[in-house]
């Protein structure tokens, strides 16, 4: 019922929690470039490794792909007047990296870049600060066929690609972060070929993973070098809880690897300037190595302005097998369902706020110095539209106002976060699931492509507003 539904975000709970939010509180909502632009074959753009994954059989869930995806690069200006509307002071977005340099290295695309021009200046205008990804995913195919991320020269080239948006773009963007969830790039497209590109290799998974880090601090060191204002540097992570399956030495043990393998594997070497040693003793039982050359480790640890956190759901590790049999010769680490009594969303992901406050405390205490801001958190949810496209999305309502209060909590507990980005601004390509998740706070026709606001999106701009004007939410 909606009552159950919403009851949460009415509650004095949840009251109390945003009282707590100071009204500079950064709010925001957060896209891609490939799952919202389309326009794959306009003005120049160049092939990504999406748009070769998306056409490989049975590799996206509905055979779909994102040649027009909810055609935002026609749509731009309607779109931003859409997020206006929310009442956000910040849109997260990404460069889509073919269209601004087609080959992956050359010269610039100047319809690309002025796109992104345009883009920029829309936003301003509209009084909304441009939070530019520079990297979510889309590496052009021709840098792929060179050896793509697990190659080192990759490296380089991000870099290179960094600059020519940053030339452009950097005299009115406050933020900058360089990449989105390079776990997701190294594990999924590398080693579980679930993603683009599709391969299935360790020793490149780690590669990829290195050379992601190794791309970013060459890119953080070059822009931070010809900053000719003051602008935010950051890298986004997505970070889940590793949490064992039962109090058993094993599954203990297993929780621990799964979290080198998973938040360490980057954070360690972004904030220590080190990989974790359990995490290169487990590599080394495959004969994998970290590809780690001369200052490598210098660059990556380049200092950070902010922390992005992307955050969904937590994780349950086991040492145990299917059988409930503890491996003897080698530690391992099995991802397990969790409890039963967690609620879902639809794509059958646990929601668990509570994780949310677990981490970032986590980072307070181990990452000190670290300002975070959530980057992503949202839910996919059923939607049904009504004649209308309007959606009664409670459920997404009652996800938020969760998360939301969670974060407050943390930060009343000493976490340094600054602001939070509802994922997505529009129902959008989800990658390997296709269109059939919905995650947007804008409802899309897929047929029509009209925008409808959902309830999220008006009680997102109502919550924002009682922030800012330091009232508590009313029931």
């Amino acid at each position: 019922m909606e009552s159950d539904a919403t009851a949460f975000a009415e509650s004095p709970a949840f009251t109390a929690a945003l009282a707590t939010l100071p009204s500079a509180f950064r709010w925001g909502v957060a896209t891609s470039a490939y799952q919202i632009e389309g326009a794959v074959d306009s003005d120049g753009r160049g092939q990504s490794v999406w748009d070769t994954f998306c056409r490989k059989p049975g590799a996206i869930v509905d055979g779909s792909n994102g040649d027009i995806a909810c055609d935002h690069y026609h749509r731009m200006p309607a779109d931003v007047r859409v997020i206006a509307g929310l009442g956000v002071d910040t849109y997260r977005f990404s460069i889509s990296w073919p269209r601004v340099q087609p080959s992956g290295r050359g010269p610039a695309n100047p319809a690309g870049l002025g796109f992104y021009d345009r883009l920029v200046d829309e936003l301003l205008a509209a009084g909304i600060d441009p939070w530019v990804t520079l990297y979510h995913w889309d590496l052009p195919q021709e840098l792929e066929d060179l050896g793509g991320w697990p190659a080192r020269d990759t490296a380089y080239r991000f870099a290179d690609f960094a600059m020519l948006v940053f030339d452009r773009l950097g005299d009115r963007a406050p933020t900058v972060t360089t990449l989105n969830e390079p776990w997701v790039v190294a594990r999924l497209g590398y080693r579980e070929g679930r993603h683009a590109p599709g391969r299935k290799d360790l020793q490149d998974s780690i590669s990829a993973g290195h050379h992601l880090l190794l791309g970013h601090g060459l890119a953080v060191r070059a822009m931070r070098s010809v900053a000719r204002r003051p602008v935010d540097f950051g890298v986004t992570l997505n970070m889940s809880t590793s949490t064992p399956a039962s109090a058993a030495e094993v599954d203990q043990v297993a929780a621990r690897l799964a979290d080198g393998m998973g938040l360490r594997i980057y954070m360690d070497p972004l904030h220590h300037g080190s990989y974790p040693q359990d995490v290169i003793d487990l590599l080394a039982l495959d004969g994998v190595e970290i590809p780690v050359r001369d200052d490598d480790l210098a660059v990556i640890s380049t200092p950070l302005d902010l922390l992005g956190l992307n955050y969904y759901f937590g994780q349950y590790f086991s040492g145990h097998d299917e059988n409930g049999t503890a491996a003897t010769d080698r530690p391992v680490f099995r991802q397990v369902p969790p409890p039963d009594d967690l609620a879902r969303t639809a794509m059958g992901w646990p929601i668990m706020p509570d994780g949310l406050a677990t981490l970032l405390l986590r980072i307070a205490r181990d990452y000190p110095g670290l300002p975070v801001v959530i980057t992503e958190n949202g839910g996919g949810f059923p939607d049904p539209a009504d004649a209308n496209g309007f959606v009664e999305d409670h459920d997404r309502v009652d996800f938020m106002a969760r998360h939301i209060a969670a974060m407050a909590d943390a930060r009343q507990r000493g976490a340094d976060v600054r602001g939070y980005f509802a994922w997505s601004l529009l129902d959008n390509f989800e990658w390997a699931a296709g269109y059939r998740p919905r995650f947007g706070l804008v409802h899309v026709d897929y047929e029509t492509l009209e925008r409808v606001p959902k309830r999220s999106a008006l009680w997102f701009r109502d919550t924002i507003s009682r922030v800012r004007e330091g009232i508590p939410a009313a029931p």
